[in-house]
This record gives C-alpha cells, sequence and structure tokens, in this order.
C-alpha cells in the first residue's frame, strides 16, 4: 500500500509522528524526495522543528491526534504560517506489520502531499482556554458531589438518617445539624431544634433519625469532608469568574443557544466551549453530529445490518 502512487497536490509538506519524548517528522517534496529527522518534545527542540519546516518552504504540516501530546507541538506551530492538520490515527493506518515511527511519519507525509487527510476540527485558542475551564469545572462540580455523598454514607455509618427524613440534606437545616454533629453535639433533643414545619416527616420521626452512634471518628471525617466540599465551592466560584469573563463575547451565541428546549446558560456554555461559535467548520448539520459522535455509521454485510455503538471519543 506505501507503494502506491498517488497524485500530488500539496508542493511541500511535513508528517510527523508525535510521542511523549520524541517526533518523528518527514519533509516531503515528491514521491522520491523526502528528508526524515528526529526531535524531543522540549519547547526549543519544536521551536527547530519549526524553523526547519519553514527553512523547506513546508505549506501543509500533518500529525496524528495522539494523546494530548500533539497540544504543544500544535501551539509552537501555529504560530508560524503553516496550515497545521490534525488527523485521526484510525484513519491513516498503514500496512500492518514491520511498524516504525520512521515509516509511520513517511506514510504521513505521502498522504498529506496528495491530499489525502482529512483534518479535525481544532477551535481557536480562546475557545480551547474556555474549554479547559468549563472541564475542570465540570471535574471539580462531581468531586464535590462525590464528598457529599461521603458525607450521608458517613451518617449512615453511625445510623443518622438524615438522607431518609429531609429531601436535601444539602439543605439549611441539613447544614445546621451536621454542624452541630461536627462540633461534638449528638443528643437528638437538642437536635430537634432544626425542626420546621415544611419538613415532611413528622418531629417524631425526625428525632428518631437523628438518634445514632456518633464516635469521634464519625466527627473527624464529616469535618474533613465538609472542608473539602467548602474548598471546592470557593474552586468552583472562581472557575465560573473565569468562564464568564471569556464568554463575554459570546452572549449573543449563548442567548440563541438558550431559545433550545432545555438549554440553560451552563448548557449553552459548555456547547459553545466544545463547538465554538463559527459553524463555517461543518459543511451542515450531518457532518456535525458525525463530529459529535452522535450520527451512527451504516453497517451491513450479508444483507444484515449491525448496529453500531455510539462514539464513546470526546471530541478533540
Amino acid at each position: 500500500m506505501s507503494n502506491i502512487a498517488f497524485e500530488q497536490v500539496i508542493k511541500v509538506g511535513c508528517g510527523a509522528d508525535v510521542h511523549k519524548e520524541t517526533i518523528v517528522a518527514t519533509i516531503r517534496r515528491s514521491d522520491s524526495d523526502f528528508e526524515t529527522r528526529t526531535f524531543s518534545c522540549y519547547t526549543s527542540s519544536l521551536i527547530e522543528l519549526r524553523e526547519w519546516c519553514q527553512s523547506c518552504g513546508v505549506t501543509h504540516f500533518a500529525m496524528e491526534s495522539t494523546g494530548i501530546y500533539w497540544k504543544p507541538v500544535f501551539n509552537i506551530l501555529e504560530e508560524s504560517d503553516m496550515k497545521i492538520i490534525l488527523v485521526n490515527a484510525r484513519h491513516v493506518k498503514n500496512v500492518p506489520g514491520h511498524k516504525t515511527d520512521k515509516k509511520d511519519s513517511i506514510w504521513l507525509s505521502k498522504l498529506l502531499l496528495s491530499g489525502l487527510l482529512k483534518g479535525s476540527f481544532i477551535p481557536p485558542a480562546d475557545i480551547r482556554e474556555l474549554r479547559d475551564l468549563v472541564r475542570y469545572k465540570k471535574k471539580v462540580t462531581e468531586q464535590r458531589s462525590s464528598e457529599k455523598n461521603r458525607v450521608i454514607k458517613t451518617l449512615e455509618d453511625c445510623n443518622i438518617k438524615l438522607s431518609s427524613v429531609l429531601t436535601n440534606v444539602d439543605g439549611s437545616v441539613g447544614e445546621r445539624l451536621i454542624h452541630d454533629i461536627i462540633e461534638g453535639e449528638g443528643d437528638p433533643e437538642k437536635l430537634i431544634k432544626h425542626y420546621h414545619g415544611r419538613i415532611k416527616k413528622s418531629r417524631t420521626e425526625f428525632k428518631l433519625a437523628l438518634a445514632g452512634r456518633l464516635t469521634p471518628h464519625h466527627r473527624l471525617m464529616l469535618k474533613m469532608v465538609k472542608r473539602s466540599i467548602e474548598d471546592k465551592d470557593k474552586l468552583i466560584a472562581d472557575l465560573e469568574k473565569e468562564i464568564d469573563q471569556k464568554v463575554e463575547k459570546y452572549n449573543d451565541q449563548i442567548i440563541r443557544l438558550q431559545t433550545i428546549d432545555g438549554v440553560g446558560r451552563d448548557s449553552a456554555i459548555t456547547i459553545i466551549s466544545e463547538v465554538g461559535a463559527d459553524m463555517s467548520q461543518f459543511p451542515n448539520e450531518k457532518h456535525f453530529s458525525s463530529w459529535a459522535g452522535m450520527s451512527p455509521g451504516s453497517n451491513e454485510s450479508g444483507g444484515k445490518k449491525k448496529v453500531p455503538k455510539q462514539s464513546k471519543e470526546t471530541p478533540t
């Protein structure tokens, strides 16, 4: 397959096989005129790669989307005039067997000059920064939810049934009860003062739920978990401030997205952070659906259709 001759549509291109510690790059001018060099992944070496490409008149640079290792390379090369093409490794597989980094780089450069590589969507720098903030906020929010579940688990461990009598343990009543328990109060007769008429369970049942076997270890666990939740609340608040600053210039798009049923401000911001605001990147809605992993492909053999699984890949 690597010996097949293709029509050349790009004058000078570079194909790179990117790894954690090395980059093998091949600059190709024709089917027989190419040169391969190996670079480290240090910034100084990436700058050397960029300068080598520029001195050779490279107009297009292609590399596989290998984990996160392509990102530093992209950030350095983005400062040049080259068109950077990030390709899915599954779409550029060479002939199996005798696989080497050099051969992968040479094969990639050959496909590049023939115009056979289709680049992945890479949003502009401000959208990539927004995406990092939004994804990190989601991760911290999940961690906070996990810690809140740990509070309930600890209370259950000492047989205090707050989750059985309160609709929301995170509410004001639950917070005051947990605060008193941490401070050393475990007498249901004194904790009952937090009961009020909006609680659906009876006063008697509420008091029964507060009678448990509290130990110093339980109080210590609750105290540490509460501190963790408070830290994450502060971190989420800081992230939200940064996100609000990043999306100021996208307010019109966010408002329009919220006209979609079920899409609130947070969801609209998430959409912008993943897709950006320039829909010209996608020829039509079908391409967009496919990129998002929501468009099933066609898989038919022997007259039988197989239902493909939904893509689990996170867009680059």
